[in-house]
Parts: C-alpha cells; structure tokens; sequence
C-alpha cells in the first residue's frame, strides 16, 4: 500500500503542476455549468483525464467514482474516488483555494487518500492503519477539547436551498460559540486542515463521496472523528458529513438540535 501511495502522490502532483499552469491565465468565457452554480472548466476534464489514465496504469482493473464521469468502470474490490478541481468556483475567479482529492475503496472501505493543495504545494495523504501526513510529516488533530476554542469549518449552501432556515440556525450558535467559521470552498481542504489541526471540526451537507473521501480517511488517521448528521456512518454517500477532533460531538449535537425540524 505504501509504494501504491507514493505512485499516487507522483501522479497527483503531476496533475497539479497542470493546474497551476492554467490558472495563469485561466479564461472566464470557458467556463461552463452542470447546473444552478455548479462550475466545471477544461481544467476539470483534462486533470480528471490524467489522473484515471495513470490510476489505470497503477492499479490496473480498479473502477472509478470520479466527478466529471471520465470512467464510469466499476470494480468489486478496488474503486478510486475522484475529484480532479474540488474548489472550482475558487479557481475560475482566481482565488487560490482548490485541491485534488483521490481517495482508493477496497471493497467500500477508505484504504489510501490524498488530498493535494496545489496553491500552497501541501500534500496531505494517508493509508489505513497508517496514520496521516503533511508531506511526509506526521499529522494530528487539534488537541483543543472544546467548541468555545475552537475554528469551525463549513460550505454554504449553493443550489439546495430547502433547510436554509436550520442551515441558518446551526449557524447562528456556531458563531456564537467559537472562535468563528470559516467557508473555504473546497470540502477536501476543509477536512485536510481540520486533520492537520487548523480547524476543530468540518461540517456540510449535499456533499459527494468525491469531495470527501479522501479527506476523511485523513481525520480518521490523525485520530479524529467523522459521522453523518445522525452520528451514523453513512458519510461518504449520505450527502452530509461531520468531522472534527475530540469536539466532534459537540458540534454533532449543535447541528442535531436543529437539523431536520
């Protein structure tokens, strides 16, 4: 698994130097929309390119649950999860916020993931049982125990606007029980920093298992904790995701007093 990993860290850094490459000089007029502020951009579709031809060459007979349906190939027993731009809208208007997440299923089980953010040259990366790394150094949660000090990640809401008013309210005692929130647009870096210890916890719903798969398996290795909105485990096709350190459940129990009602 860790030659795997290693091969897979190679290729996605190679991904991201094309990504860098194209935010240069990106072109707005290219842009185009899978629905109601949903982006996607050549970028998307050419990195995703990349990275199934050389996951192929890496693992060959592996099936893929990737963003821009470059393969739809389904494996039972090996299933790379991709998302070649998490952080799109970030990118096409210049902000340098976005990462590629690739994440290996075994069998539906989180075995490998990486997470690279290609602005800050930070590759985030983990295997079962082997814990979590910032290039190459050992990462953890943070070791603050509760939400009074701790920064709160999330993502608003962008198409599905129906629990708005809860959306609203778990908010509201958010923001008047932390140090803040913070809404970075990219799902895999939000879990990448919340292993690594940037934030206490990483809330949001009508999530895909490509957002978040890898940077799950990242908490999980640096000892955190990740649920669904009901503390249950159905996270990464659930559509919603908690994920957090030792505070978790404080967060868990803030978004269930409101959620759903």
């Amino acid at each position: 698994m860790q030659q795997l990993l290693q091969e897979v860290i190679v290729l996605v850094k190679e991904a991201g130097d094309f990504i860098r490459k194209e935010a240069q000089a990106f072109d707005k007029s290219k842009i185009e929309y899978k629905g109601k502020n949903d982006l996607v951009s050549y970028v998307d579709k050419e990195t995703e390119k990349f990275i199934v031809a050389g996951l192929s060459k890496i693992l060959p007979g592996a099936g893929f649950i990737a963003e821009e349906g470059t393969s739809t190939k389904r494996s039972d027993s090996y299933n790379w999860v991709i998302d070649p731009l998490d952080g799109t809208t970030n990118f096409t208007h210049g902000l340098p916020v976005y990462a590629i997440s690739v994440a290996l299923l075994k069998r539906g089980e989180l075995t490998l993931g990486v997470v690279y953010d290609v602005s800050r040259d930070e590759c985030f990366h983990a295997t079962k049982g082997g814990g979590a790394f910032l290039n190459h150094m050992p990462i953890s949660v943070s070791p603050v125990k509760t939400i009074d000090k701790g920064l709160i990640a999330t993502g608003f809401p962008y198409y599905n606007f129906e629990q708005m008013n809860q959306y609203l309210a778990i908010l509201n005692d958010f923001m008047q029980s932390t140090h803040g929130l913070r809404r970075m647009g990219s799902a895999a870096i939000d879990l990448a920093y919340t292993a690594c210890g940037r934030f206490e916890g990483f809330f949001e719903y009508n999530l895909n298992s490509y957002d978040v798969a890898a940077g799950a398996l990242l908490v999980k290795e640096a000892g955190g904790i990740v649920t669904d909105f009901r503390g249950g485990d159905d996270f990464l096709f659930g559509r919603e995701i908690v994920a957090g350190n030792m505070a978790q459940p404080e967060i868990l129990q803030i978004i269930q007093n409101h959620w759903n009602k």
